[in-house]
């Protein structure tokens, strides 16, 4: 059986995700931009190293734009 593309490589989301120990399954938070690593102990959360395996839970995805009704007349609203 053929595996799914996300399985093949870990990722969830997207194929490329920046590699950075924020989101690293060694790594756990510390205070604000530091992070504790398993195997290279306190580093800053935007470094990487050969190590980095993804875990989904810890990125947290950008709040959505909220929609423009500035664009819409009420007229457009009415039936």
């Amino acid at each position: 059986m053929r595996k799914k593309q996300w399985e093949a490589d870990g990722m969830l989301f997207r194929k490329k995700i920046e590699r950075r120990c924020a989101y690293c399954a060694n790594a756990g938070k510390l205070s604000g931009e530091e992070m504790i690593c398993r195997r290279h102990g306190i580093v800053a959360a935007a470094d990487q190293c050969g190590h980095f395996r993804y875990d989904p839970l810890k990125r947290v995805p950008a709040r959505p734009k909220p929609p423009a009704f500035r664009k819409y007349k009420d007229s457009d609203f009415s039936l």
